[in-house]
């Protein structure tokens, strides 16, 4: 998927969220790489699809407040996501890009399930944004 691509639906979702001025690093790994930082920052064996490290929490969030942080996306999981959801790859990756720029912004589907509806309501709204028709349910999201 060309970068450009990526940057451009980063760009749509921040701005459909409110967020034009802020900014994002995107950082597309394989497997092993992902599974370092799950257990590296969040003690978590094995790799996942994606993960988000909010710059908007701790001590410093004010140094640079446009800087909202990281996603990290494991190509080949999505790789492996979009065959068993039967959806593209390009469906599955921009789902996750989604999912980890909603992780920046607070949302948090871990906390309760309440939580988990809101954030799968609005990625599939950020979908639509893409152009993207969302399936019924998105697709899994590895706590």
């Amino acid at each position: 998927m060309p970068l450009k691509k990526i940057r451009k639906a980063a760009r749509d979702v921040l701005n459909a969220l409110g967020c034009p001025e802020s900014e994002l690093s995107i950082l597309i790994v394989d497997d092993h790489e992902i599974a370092t930082y799950n257990q590296q920052y969040l003690n978590r064996t094995g790799p996942t699809n994606v993960l988000a490290f909010p710059m908007q929490e701790g001590e410093f969030s004010d140094v640079t407040p446009e800087l909202l942080g990281d996603v990290v996306i494991s190509v080949e999981t999505t790789e492996k996501e979009a065959e068993n959801s039967d959806i593209t790859f390009d469906h599955r990756f921009y789902e996750l890009l989604i999912h980890g720029i909603l992780h920046l912004l607070g949302y948090d589907h871990e906390k309760d399930d309440t939580q988990a509806e809101r954030m799968e309501k609005k990625t599939k709204e950020l979908l639509l944004v893409l152009g993207i028709e969302a399936t019924s349910k998105c697709g899994k999201m590895n706590p």
